[in-house]
């Protein structure tokens, strides 16, 4: 089994995702997380509102740049908050994205995998 299979179609719903509000920053880069003072913000942070059913539902994004296509997607698991998480990565460089990793794993509370985005489309996502 391959450790994860990327597929281009669904790095497409992610920037419709994305993209279908506007970014609304909550914390530049290099301002202090409020929970835990020595960690520092490695870039933008904030969120995407989007609708779902009538209720509101943000999208957390770490941005950097003009360049709005998501690069990568954060899967976090919270155990103080007993949940998953996800995190949107936008317009990030390679070295951007990994800074958000470290930053993410900052605390034994919580644990992140970074999934990056791929150009690849499976032969069983293909339709005819």
């Amino acid at each position: 089994m391959k450790e994860f299979e990327n597929n281009a179609f669904f790095w497409q719903k992610v920037d419709t995702l994305y993209s279908s509000g506007d970014f609304k920053v909550t914390n530049k880069k290099g301002s202090v997380h409020k929970t835990y003072p020595s960690l520092t913000y490695p870039c933008d942070f904030g969120y995407v509102k989007t609708l779902d059913k009538g209720n509101e539902t943000p999208i957390e994004v770490f941005k950097s740049g003009k360049d709005n296509k998501v690069n990568a997607i954060a899967l976090c698991a919270d155990i103080i908050n007993k949940r998953f998480e996800v995190k949107t990565l936008v317009g990030l460089s390679d070295e951007e994205c990994e800074e958000v990793l470290e930053f993410l794993n900052c605390t034994d509370y919580q644990k992140s995998v970074l999934l990056k985005r791929g150009k690849s489309i499976p032969s069983w996502s293909e339709t005819e």
